[in-house]
């Protein structure tokens, strides 16, 4: 608390009434560097999304249904947790006369508007972040420099797409693009950097006109002599330079990107220039991986699957016989995706849960928490890595010798809900969320659900988590042949068990009709299964899916895990 009443003393001086601290940083970046992350340090919070609201007389943390169990464990001391969309802060401040500060360059119009819209509140920038006045801390970034991506790696060269993004331009009659979120610029220009602990991203932004002209703002540290010679018509500035190279543009058309552009940038364009009502197109061509990324992400998940494959062998093995708990198990499987060369980093926190853990979304297993493996349980890892070239994102939930007839009924209907998902006959213009609402058919026919999307966009070698297409109730994006996405229903009861089967899944263009096919490579875990509750379609679909990661896994396993893998894949 002593945290939260240093913050409110700078209350007076700023004349407001309360204060909003963001999860993320100016990069808008879903990791948030531990140096940055604000919103960790005010409320002890470590989920990847919420929004602190810090009021005179009390304080607010919203956070989504992923993170409602998490955050009132890890901030219910001194933070009434709400969990959002259910209650939004627009309904807790419904008093008129309230000034909200706000650090302007971590805020977009789009994120204030989700979170207040519906109040005529008063909101004051402040342009001096007011928790990094009391937080004292010593930054530490990372030095390692941006690079390029070879050739083997990319499907298109960055002129092309370039040139895709000159001509998009030109077309809907726009002098500029200006590109915040990171991960748009390493498609762009086919480069990787290591600033985010969790994705190969490189921070910078860029600011591109109609005849191709590029303004490359980063930290210039991170750019070598044979990275600048690479890229010679490419103009490369600090990122203090930004504000000043924007308010020089006058009277032009400019695109931004609503999600990750600042308001604080966002302000300095719309002084002098027209902001046109358009996303950042590199959003959707980002979306659509061409056939050598493809082949690429599918050799990452042979790989991964590979990995994982062994270590959950090796947990039924051993957790009987050694004590292993939470943290001790996602530890050795860190070791068994270390072992191939062309793994570089995780692509999230690691989720090791069992029992009562598996019961929160996004667990994070610490000393305090850390269960035992123990007979009659059931275990959920959800994990993934970076790889050259390609991201992973898988979960399985294992059953350590549970004879729970309730726990198999559910976990067979979120495999029938995984299985429509991944069968589901693609229309022209298919969204995910029409597919959302049969991933939850079987478990809502026994009154039960899941608070979390049935699956999310994910991106070539950059964030596991990518938009613009995801399968949610309310993602109207249509699906488009080359989008890579996730397929993950699910089912958690407080203080009990969790259960989540999750593959990643590309759309493969068919002549007649698109459809989906299998990335993950992972055995699902039978003993789990109730048979006589899947249908013939059902069973197999399964019987295939085990086939086929038999035939890709056989080769890279040893004696004893052959004869695991012909078990785990044999059918039923």
């Amino acid at each position: 608390m002593e945290k939260i009443d240093e913050l409110k003393k700078t209350f007076k001086r700023e004349k407001i009434d309360g204060y909003i601290i963001p999860k993320n940083d100016e990069f808008f970046n879903e990791y948030t560097p531990e140096y940055n992350d604000r919103l960790n340090f005010i409320s002890e919070f470590t989920g990847s999304y919420g929004l602190a609201l810090i009021l005179k007389d009390k304080n607010y943390l919203f956070v989504d249904g992923r993170y409602t169990l998490q955050a009132n464990k890890q901030s219910g001391k001194s933070f009434k947790v709400i969990t959002i969309p259910d209650k939004m802060p627009s309904d807790i401040l419904n008093r008129e006369e309230i000034s909200i500060g706000f650090d302007p360059n971590l805020f977009t119009e789009k994120s204030l508007q989700i979170f207040f819209g519906k109040n005529n509140l008063k909101f004051k920038p402040i342009f001096k972040n007011l928790v990094d006045e009391i937080w004292k801390r010593k930054v530490i970034k990372g030095k390692n420099k941006f690079y390029l991506l070879p050739n083997r790696a990319v499907s298109e060269q960055c002129y092309y797409k370039i040139n895709k993004v000159s001509n998009y331009l030109k077309k809907k009659k726009s002098d500029f693009l200006f590109v915040t979120a990171s991960e748009n610029n390493a498609w762009l220009l086919n480069i990787r950097g290591r600033d985010a602990k969790f994705a190969p991203i490189p921070y910078c932004f860029i600011l591109i006109d109609k005849d191709k002209n590029i303004k490359f703002f980063c930290d210039l540290k991170k750019i070598s002599l044979s990275f600048r010679k690479s890229f010679k018509k490419i103009k490369f500035l600090d990122l203090k330079d930004c504000v000043q190279a924007l308010s020089r543009i006058t009277k032009k058309k400019f695109i931004i990107d609503d999600n990750s552009c600042s308001i604080l940038f966002k302000t300095i364009i719309s002084k002098n220039n027209k902001i046109l009502k358009l996303q950042d197109p590199i959003h959707f061509f980002k979306a659509l991986k061409g056939k050598r990324e493809i082949e690429n992400i599918k050799k990452a998940h042979i790989y991964d699957g590979v990995a994982l494959t062994k270590y959950l062998f090796w947990l039924k093995r051993n957790f009987n016989k050694k004590s292993i708990t939470e943290i001790t198990a996602s530890q050795k499987l860190f070791q068994f995706r270390k072992k191939n060369k062309r793994f570089k980093f995780l692509s999230f926190p690691t989720i090791s849960g069992t029992g009562p853990n598996g019961a929160i979304i996004h667990y994070k297993a610490t000393k305090a928490t850390d269960r035992r493996l123990r007979k009659g349980d059931i275990y959920l890892v959800d994990s993934g890595g970076q790889y050259e070239f390609g991201t992973t994102d898988v979960t399985r939930t294992i059953s350590l010798q549970n004879l729970n007839k309730r726990i198999k009924n559910i976990f067979t209907r979120v495999l029938k809900g995984h299985i429509a998902v991944s069968t589901y006959k693609l229309k022209k213009n298919s969204s995910g969320a029409e597919i959302d609402i049969l991933a939850r058919k079987y478990l809502k026919k026994i009154n039960l659900d899941f608070a979390h999307g049935t699956g999310h966009g994910v991106g070539y070698f950059l964030n596991v988590h990518e938009g613009p297409q995801s399968i949610s109730k309310k993602n109207k994006v249509s699906l488009r042949a080359g989008m890579v996405l996730s397929n993950e229903p699910g089912y958690y009861e407080k203080n009990k068990f969790g259960i989540r089967i999750e593959n990643l899944i590309y759309i493969k263009k068919n002549k007649k009709q698109n459809i989906f096919k299998n990335l993950t490579m992972v055995p699902i875990d039978k003993d789990l299964i109730e048979v006589n509750l899947l249908n013939k379609i059902e069973k197999n679909w399964l019987n295939t899916y085990h086939e086929e990661v038999f035939k890709k896994l056989k080769y890279y396993m040893s004696k004893i895990e052959l004869s695991e893998l012909k078990k785990a894949c044999s059918a039923i």
